[in-house]
C-alpha cells in the first residue's frame, strides 16, 4: 500500500493500525508535505519504505539528511506534485489519501487510473472535482470512504438497496461552540476554535469542524459518493460523537454505525474492505450507563451547511470555489488576520462575486480548469481578507 499524507493525523493513525496487522500490509511509498521530515524519515526506516515524496522541494536536503541519520540508505527521495502523483499511481493494491486540501485530487485520480483501491480521506477530491475523480475509475466500487461519517453511511448502506434509501443522516458533534449564538462568536480566537471536544484532527479540519463547514463539505461529498440528492440528506447535531451517521430506509427503519470516536476504525475498514480487521479500536461499553442526544442544526449561528447546499445545487464549479475560498479564509483566521465570523462571510462573498461566471457549463473539463477557478477564488478571498485587515488597522 501507499500512504499519502503519512505525517498527518490520518497517516499516523493508519500506521498505528498497520502496526497491529503487519502480516497484511507492505508499504511501498509514503508522501508528505515536507514540514515534518524527521517523522517521515522515521516512518521510512520503520516500515522499510523504498520511496518517499514531499510536495515541498525545498525540504529535500533536510529529508535526505534525516534519512541518512536514521539509516534509510535504500529510500529514494522525490519531490513536487508530479513525484507525488507518480507514487500515488504506482499500482499499489491500496492507496490511502489523507492529504488535506484539493491538492489531493490529482493523486486520487492517479491511484484510480492505476487500478488501486482508493481509501479516500481527502474529501476535497469529491467536493472540488467530483466527476473528474469518478470518471478516473477503472472499475465499480473502487473508492472506500474513510471520513467517519461517510464510512458510517457506507457501512449502513449494506442493509438495503439504493432504491430503498429514504435519506442519509449525517451527524455533527457541534464543535466547541455548540449552543452559541452568532453574536457570541465575534471574538473567538484560533486557540479556542482548535479545542475540539471529541476529535483530534489537523488544524484546518478542526477549524472547519468549529464553523460546521466540514458538515457542508460532507453533505456535498455524501451526495456525490452515494448518488443521493441534497434534499434527501439531513444533518443532526450529536455531541457525543458515538453515532457516526445513519441511513433511513423507505419502510421507516434507520440503520446507523456506532463506536467511540476513533478514526482508526474507518481507516482500517478503508484499507481492508470488504473484510474487517480485529484489534482496531474499542467498542462501546454496554455495561455503563450512557446518554446519546440529538439536536437540530442552528442554521443562523452556523450558516456554512446551508451555503454548501446552495453550491451543491448550483454546480461543481461552485463547490470548488466554496472549498478554495474556505481554505484561504481558515488559514487567514489561524494567522490572526481574519475574525472568526469572517471565515464563512468571506466564502459567501467570493461565491456571490463569482456566481455569474460560474454559470453555464457546470462541470470542469479538466484538472487544469479546476485549478484556474480555484486560483481565482483564492485570489478574491485574499483580496477580501486584505481589505478587511486594512479596515481593521485603520479603525
Amino acid at each position: 500500500m501507499v500512504i499519502l499524507g503519512s505525517t498527518g493525523s490520518i497517516g499516523t493513525q493508519a500506521l498505528d493500525v498497520i502496526d497491529r496487522h503487519t502480516d497484511r500490509f507492505v508499504i511501498t511509498g509514503l508522501v508528505a508535505g515536507g514540514a515534518h521530515v524527521d517523522l517521515l524519515a522515521q516512518q521510512a526506516v520503520r516500515y522499510h519504505v523504498p520511496q518517499v515524496a514531499v510536495y515541498d522541494e525545498q525540504a529535500v536536503p533536510a529529508l535526505k539528511q534525516a534519512l541518512e541519520q536514521a539509516g534509510a540508505h535504500y529510500t529514494q527521495v522525490q519531490a513536487g506534485a508530479q513525484a507525488v502523483n507518480a507514487i500515488a499511481g504506482s499500482g499499489a493494491d491500496v492507496v490511502l489519501n489523507g492529504i488535506t486540501g484539493s491538492v489531493g485530487l490529482e493523486p486520487s485520480i492517479a491511484a484510480l487510473q492505476a487500478g488501486s483501491q482508493l481509501a479516500l480521506a481527502n474529501k476535497e477530491s469529491v467536493v472540488a472535482g467530483g466527476h473528474l475523480l469518478f470518471r478516473a475509475q477503472v472499475r465499480d466500487d473502487q473508492i472506500n470512504p474513510v471520513d467517519s461519517e461517510h464510512s458510517a453511511i457506507w457501512q449502513s448502506l449494506r442493509s438495503g438497496t439504493h432504491g430503498e434509501v429514504s435519506r442519509l443522516v449525517i451527524t455533527a458533534s457541534g464543535g466547541p461552540f455548540r449552543g452559541w449564538k452568532r453574536e457570541d462568536m465575534r471574538d473567538i480566537t484560533p486557540e479556542q476554535a482548535l479545542h475540539h471536544p471529541t476529535w483530534h484532527m489537523g488544524p484546518v479540519v478542526t477549524i472547519n469542524s468549529s464553523t460546521l463547514m466540514n458538515k457542508g463539505l460532507e453533505v456535498i461529498e455524501a451526495s456525490r459518493l452515494f448518488d443521493i440528492g441534497p434534499d434527501r440528506i439531513s444533518v443532526t447535531v450529536h455531541p457525543q460523537s458515538i453515532v457516526h451517521s445513519m441511513v433511513e430506509f423507505v419502510d421507516g427503519a434507520t440503520i446507523g454505525q456506532m463506536s467511540p470516536p476513533d478514526m482508526r476504525l474507518p481507516i482500517a475498514l478503508g484499507l481492508s474492505a470488504p473484510d474487517r480487521m480485529d484489534d482496531v479500536a474499542a467498542a462501546c461499553d454496554w455495561t455503563k450507563a450512557a446518554q446519546w442526544t440529538f439536536e437540530p442544526l442552528d442554521d443562523e449561528a452556523f450558516p456554512a451547511v446551508d451555503l454548501a447546499r446552495q453550491c451543491l445545487a448550483a454546480s461543481e464549479k461552485h463547490t470548488a470555489v466554496l472549498n478554495a475560498a474556505n481554505e484561504q479564509a481558515v488559514h487567514a483566521f489561524l494567522d490572526h488576520r481574519l475574525p472568526y465570523l469572517g471565515i464563512v462571510d468571506t466564502v459567501k462573498a467570493v461565491i456571490d462575486e463569482m456566481d455569474a461566471e460560474l454559470r453555464g457549463n457546470p462541470l470542469f473539463a479538466s484538472v487544469e480548469e479546476m485549478g484556474q477557478i480555484e486560483h481565482e477564488a483564492r485570489r478574491r478571498a485574499d483580496d477580501l481578507i486584505n481589505r478587511q485587515e486594512h479596515e481593521l488597522v485603520e479603525h
